[in-house]
């Protein structure tokens, strides 16, 4: 017997625990086939940006904070970058690598979420995302010890960091690094081999290299479809230049490569962490900067390696103790643009995993 039916218009989200946020989704379904879509944003808009034209360039590290909140120190550190560049701020030596300790601990912590909420997402209900928070809440304890805070950090300023880290830091770190690839060859042992994670991500929401570079995709979502891409690399900043690691790339550009990328991202940052807490040298943690700043009227872009992909601020001076203007790159944002590239065609259940394998921030979409 056939059935005769038409295309339906299904909302998924704001509030709907697989968009990750505040996300909608309008979606046009034929049967259990996505035909097309339109997402809507905006649920989380707090005006960061204007936010920022009214707030001395200190006080601004705490908006930072609040953009992407699984990975604040890095939000801080594009951001700090960018005022040094405006106000041609030379920053101290130690202070340089506690941002590269603070940043990659953060990498970590932030693709360990992204891994297990992906595999939620899957139906693997619990227990790998429990994996996953058991190794970030180490992470967070870290934190705690640089700058008394486990989510919204403000720890970096522009010349360094606002203060240096306690003795105990380093023993902590040091058992860490000694004890995190243990848990990361677990962790890719339960995942690589798990028959329903292959068949539900191996060939699943492809993205062809030459459309992630048409859309602006960065980070692991650029990488997974092979393009070796790194802003760590390519725009060096801090110390990031005097250590090696190595930029791992998928094959495919599909799901399982968007989470083998990361699986294999945290290793590197481990590899990064290592050579940091081995080369930190003595000194200062932050050069002497007054809290109010007057940089000279120009403008300035910096920009990181974000866990979720190129990070950008864009400074406009005009002599003031605030910025005349604030813009934010954020990855979120930029790398949901071939969304619908991504999901026409396939099912219901494989958008939940196509979405989730992107890995966005609402709190950094929206701004």
């Amino acid at each position: 017997m056939t059935l005769q039916g038409e295309p339906v218009i299904i909302n998924i989200g704001p509030q709907h625990p697989s968009t990750h946020g505040v996300f909608r989704l309008r979606v046009l379904f034929d049967g259990e086939v996505v035909q097309d879509l339109e997402p809507v944003f905006g649920y989380l808009h707090r005006g960061t940006e204007k936010l920022a034209e009214e707030r001395a360039y200190t006080q601004i590290v705490t908006l930072t904070d609040r953009l992407d909140y699984v990975s604040s120190m890095t939000n801080n550190h594009a951001y700090v970058l960018a005022v040094e560049k405006l106000a041609r701020i030379r920053p101290t030596e130690r202070g340089m690598y506690l941002r590269v300790i603070a940043a990659e601990l953060s990498r970590l912590a932030s693709h360990l979420v992204a891994t297990g909420f992906f595999l939620q997402d899957l139906g693997a209900f619990a227990t790998p995302l429990m994996y996953c928070f058991r190794e970030r809440e180490r992470i967070l304890d870290l934190m705690e010890m640089l700058c008394g805070a486990r989510i919204t950090f403000s720890y970096m300023r522009p010349g360094g960091v606002f203060q240096d880290a306690p003795p105990d830091f380093w023993p902590a770190i040091q058992q860490f690094l000694s004890e995190m690839p243990h848990y990361l060859d677990e962790l890719e042992h339960l995942l690589t081999e798990n028959e329903v994670i292959l068949a539900r991500t191996k060939g699943v929401g492809i993205l062809p290299a030459q459309v992630a570079i048409n859309c602006s995709v960065s980070g692991p979502v650029l990488r997974a479809s092979g393009v070796q891409w790194d802003i760590r690399k390519v725009d060096p900043y801090d110390v990031y230049d005097r250590l090696e690691f190595d930029i791992p790339v998928g094959t495919h550009g599909d799901c399982y490569d968007r989470m083998m990328v990361r699986l294999q991202e945290m290793r590197q940052s481990l590899r990064i962490l290592g050579q940091a807490v081995r080369d930190i040298p003595s000194g200062p943690a932050r050069a002497p900067v007054p809290f109010f700043l007057r940089p000279p009227p120009g403008e300035a872009y910096a920009h990181v390696e974000s866990p979720k992909g190129e990070l950008g601020f864009y400074l406009v001076s005009d002599g003031g103790i605030s910025p005349y203007r604030c813009k934010i790159r954020s990855p979120s944002f930029i790398n949901l643009t071939p969304l619908r590239e991504l999901l026409r065609g396939w099912k219901m259940a494989d958008l939940i995993v196509i979405f989730g394998s992107i890995d966005i921030n609402m709190g950094e979409v929206d701004r």
